[in-house]
């Protein structure tokens, strides 16, 4: 089933961004719905997965991008010049860090971007993370990794191999009798 759900693309689990949470709050990165919550004009830095990323003709080169993590989504609004200068960004990352101001228009709130950051590196250390992902023992996994509840046979250390001694001292290749074969 881990198999299928790697090769899919899919998990049971939480959301990715709830993984490096701890990560983003050292550094002062706030969720999506702490920055759509806050007041109008404030300076501030938060990030999310890239959902979807607009450039309508009529938005005189405006890019508009939508982006999510754990708590929800956020609107995000880059100015052509700043587009200009981080296109890479912009186009190209699956995660991004967006520092800027927010923008309160009744109920439409955006954070208008200064500053724009590439976080895919963050979101693909995921897959190194083991102590986040371990899954836990199962029923069926009981003859393999113990009963449910036992320590997990997976975080003991793996057995050392012991070199075999093949010398035998009673044993000398002169008293080796090999029988020879004609294949004639």
């Amino acid at each position: 089933m881990s198999s299928d759900y790697n090769h899919t693309g899919l998990t049971l689990r939480q959301h990715p961004l709830s993984f490096l949470r701890a990560d983003l709050a050292k550094r002062q990165i706030l969720t999506c719905a702490e920055a759509m919550a806050a007041r109008d004009r404030q300076w501030l830095t938060a990030a999310g997965l890239v959902l979807v990323r607009q450039r309508p003709g009529s938005a005189k080169g405006v890019m508009f991008i939508t982006m999510e993590d754990e708590t929800g989504v956020a609107n995000v609004v880059v100015w052509p010049k700043l587009f200009e200068r981080s296109r890479r960004v912009v186009l190209g990352a699956s995660m991004m860090a967006i520092n800027g101001r927010i923008q309160r228009e009744g109920d439409v709130v955006h954070l208008v971007a200064k500053q724009l950051f590439d976080l895919s590196s963050d979101l693909s250390s995921l897959a190194e993370r083991d102590g986040a992902f371990r899954p836990p023992t199962g029923r069926g996994d009981e003859f393999a990794h113990g009963s449910p509840g036992s320590p997990d046979s997976r975080d003991r250390p793996a057995p050392r191999l012991r070199a075999r001694d093949m010398f035998v001292p009673d044993l000398h290749i002169d008293t080796l009798k090999i029988k020879s074969r004609n294949f004639q």
